[in-house]
């Protein structure tokens, strides 16, 4: 069935509150089968539940605001009072479960969101410290733009996505999900504006998407809170364009349980601050990954704020802190891969070689000066035991590290950037072969 919100007479005047006549509308199209509740107009918008077999299809030049007033969310516990009082490039330790719902969904089926309109994340209400290069919470966690939990057959397709002050789409252990054509354009300064976060997820194909956003911008992560869910695996994304102050791509930091069978191809990563990282902090596993026909453009976006020193891939595996049990990573592919970038590529495990069996196979690397921040600063191994270790820029810096295999590579150092580096190839308890290098 079709059904119509202008039916249910709200505001729609983009200042009170209408998320009583969308849940509303949503719950009569529940009860009547299912279908499609139509938005128009401009809708400010506490929390919107979606329920079985209804997709919310917000029409092209509609827009649902988040609420100015907190207390129009649907929460398990309030986190206004949890002021931030160190910076969140030190600490922003979060268990997966947000304190406050925006468009929820937990425990559906056959459902989603759909259509050319836009949702908005209201991220000024958020604001705390302000800078030129970067914009901190007033709290921590946020409100996600839309958290699905648990549930299966998701659409989410052509919506435009903005202003998010927290993860934009968290879908914590969902299945059979479809992200398609859809952007997200947050804020590049606004801290923790993750774009898409599938959380303990399967059998999930993004497609088609372009994000700009802070911090990353597709992330696969197996938080703390919700193991039950197993592991984050079977993910397919396809021609993306991403943008990102921090990771493009990133694994982790989350990783209490395995995350596998995810295969990444045909994107374009373009003025990030990394392209793609591995940040395996906890026991879970990283294994069976594999990109091909990726390009990376990166860039230092700050000195200070976002982690990350414009690498195009770091594989990173390190302790949290001094007690964390640490998993492995493993069977890593690259195939095809080019980068112009402000750094080379980062390798680092712990002593006992826990980054094993990684392939770049057709790999062209230039290293172009592109920013005025001082390169040589450390190796960046943030949130972790050691954060930022001394260390210099280099091609390949490998720590920790074997059977790692470089086949049909070729780099170029530009001379504005040749100074930094005292070697070309850092090699500190790795086995690295590379064969057919052209430099």
């Amino acid at each position: 069935m079709d059904i119509r919100l202008n039916d249910y007479r709200p505001y729609g005047d983009g200042v009170n509150n209408d998320a009583e006549f969308i849940n509303k509308a949503i719950l009569d199209c529940h009860n009547g089968g299912g279908g499609f509740v139509h938005i128009t107009g401009v809708h400010k918008c506490g929390t919107i539940e979606i329920l079985d077999n209804v997709h919310l299809v917000v029409e092209k030049d509609a827009k649902i605001i988040l609420s100015d007033n907190l207390d129009d969310f649907y929460d398990i516990k309030d986190d206004r009072d949890t002021q931030i009082n160190r910076p969140t490039w030190e600490y922003c330790e979060y268990n997966g479960k947000p304190s406050k719902y925006f468009i929820y969904a937990k425990g559906k089926s056959n459902c989603g969101i759909v259509g050319d309109g836009i949702i908005n994340g209201n991220q000024e209400i958020f604001y705390g410290a302000i800078t030129k290069w970067h914009i901190e919470g007033a709290f921590y966690p946020r409100i996600p733009l839309i958290y699905f939990e648990d549930c299966h057959e998701v659409t989410i397709k052509d919506i435009n996505l903005e202003k998010s002050a927290f993860w934009t789409v968290h879908l914590v252990g969902c299945s059979e999900v479809l992200i398609e054509s859809i952007s997200i354009n947050n804020d590049l300064r606004m801290v923790n504006s993750d774009g898409i976060d599938p959380d303990h997820c399967h059998n999930v194909i993004i497609n088609n998407c372009k994000i700009s956003c802070a911090d990353d911008c597709i992330v696969f992560k197996a938080t703390d809170a919700f193991k039950e869910y197993g592991p984050c695996e079977n993910i397919k994304v396809f021609n993306c364009e991403l943008t990102s102050t921090s990771a493009a791509i990133k694994f982790g930091t989350e990783t209490t349980s395995d995350i596998n069978g995810i295969y990444i191809s045909d994107c374009k990563i373009l003025n990030s601050n990394r392209g793609i990282s591995f940040m395996l902090r906890d026991e879970g596993n990283i294994h069976t990954i594999g990109f091909n026909n990726i390009h990376i453009e990166t860039r230092r976006f700050s000195p200070l704020h976002w982690w990350g020193k414009a690498e195009p891939v770091a594989v990173t595996a390190v302790r949290r802190n001094e007690n964390t049990k640490i998993g492995k990573i493993s069977n890593i592919t690259f195939y095809n891969m080019t980068g112009v970038c402000e750094n080379g590529v980062l390798l680092y495990g712990e002593d006992e070689c826990n980054i094993d069996n990684l392939l770049f196979n057709n790999f062209k690397l230039e290293l172009v000066n592109k920013t005025k921040w001082e390169k040589n600063i450390g190796i960046d191994l943030r949130p972790s035991v050691y954060n930022i270790i001394d260390g210099k820029i280099a091609v390949i810096n490998a720590f920790n590290s074997k059977n790692i295999v470089f086949k049909d590579f070729e780099y170029n150092i530009d001379d504005d950037i040749r100074s930094y580096l005292d070697d070309e190839i850092v090699n500190v308890n790795s086995s690295i072969e590379i064969n057919d290098v052209n430099c």
